[in-house]
């Protein structure tokens, strides 16, 4: 889709080498690399161009593919049908981006099986109604993309790690059990995934999500404490305390944020300057900013 960042030619490699080569260059911070196929969810329009979201592009749209022919709204096109060769074609689409994150020198990479994009749809029963071995019962539902993870980790380096994020809910009574998203969990984590990030929705414009600070973090906490596996927790987390609070109780082993960085991108510095917590180190050149910021907030204290 037009606004996406891409990882699927060569100009890709080389701009996302500079990018992560820069990071490594001035600062001790890791980079992770999230892959995605837009499944039923491709051909739209940027999000910030329109009122509602996932509007079909205007003109040129192309051929979208997904588990079943269902269209994401009234208003988008119905993908075809994915077939067995579509299935092959997909899991070298991801295995090619997966060598070529590995070129740029990404540190850890990301498979993205939530959100309503393809290997999130095969997952919900809401989007996948196969009659053959890829649909049906939650074993069957997460075949595919199971087959696209195995892939890529037998190709992304041992020592470097590999996660899966999942939509633990489609916030729809006809959509994902508790029992399903824990189940999904687990067979990622026998696959070879070292975490699982566990966001929530956003599969369906019929879900009917209940907003709120830290809204998603249960479902996090019931899959780390019931599947037992490595998890991470998204989802409206946006003060050093909310974070502190989700590990300190056993409900994650870690916190993404990603709209408070968007507003404030030195969050984290901030964050680690006011809990006076030394050992996380900002770029060499703003080791004076921090400083003064460390000082200030210590006389506000005081």
């Amino acid at each position: 889709t037009p606004g996406c960042a891409g990882m699927y030619n060569d100009r890709h490699v080389t701009a996302w080498k500079r990018i992560v080569d820069y990071v490594h260059g001035h600062t001790n911070a890791k980079f992770a690399l999230q892959l995605a196929h837009a499944g039923r969810k491709g051909s739209t329009r940027a999000p910030w161009d329109e009122a509602f979201p996932d509007q079909p592009l205007e003109a040129e749209n192309w051929e979208i593919i997904a588990p079943s022919p269902i269209a994401w709204s009234d208003r988008n096109a119905t993908p075809r049908e994915i077939t067995r060769a579509d299935m092959e074609r997909v899991k070298a689409d991801f295995v090619r981006a997966t060598l070529m994150g590995e070129k740029a020198g990404f540190d850890m990479l990301e498979l993205h099986c939530g959100h309503g994009y393809l290997l999130s749809s095969f997952l919900t029963p809401i989007s996948n109604r196969r009659t053959d071995e890829y649909g049906g019962d939650v074993a069957n539902r997460v075949r595919f993309p199971l087959e696209v993870f195995n892939a890529m980790r037998a190709i992304w380096p041992k020592h470097k790690p590999m996660s899966v994020r999942i939509s633990a809910t489609d916030w729809h009574d006809e959509g994902l059990t508790s029992e399903d998203s824990i189940a999904i969990a687990e067979a990622f984590a026998e696959a070879g995934a070292d975490l699982i990030d566990v966001s929530a929705g956003q599969t369906t414009p019929l879900g009917r999500p209940v907003y709120g600070r830290m809204f998603q973090t249960p479902f996090c906490d019931r899959i780390r404490n019931e599947a037992h596996v490595k998890t991470m927790a998204v989802g409206n987390i946006f003060e050093p305390d909310h974070i502190n609070s989700i590990l300190a109780a056993g409900r994650a082993d870690l916190c993404a944020l990603a709209r408070p960085h968007l507003m404030d991108p030195n969050w984290s510095l901030r964050a680690a300057a006011e809990l006076g917590y030394g050992q996380l180190a900002p770029p060499k050149q703003y080791r004076t900013g921090y400083a003064q910021m460390q000082r200030n907030l210590m006389r506000k204290e005081q």
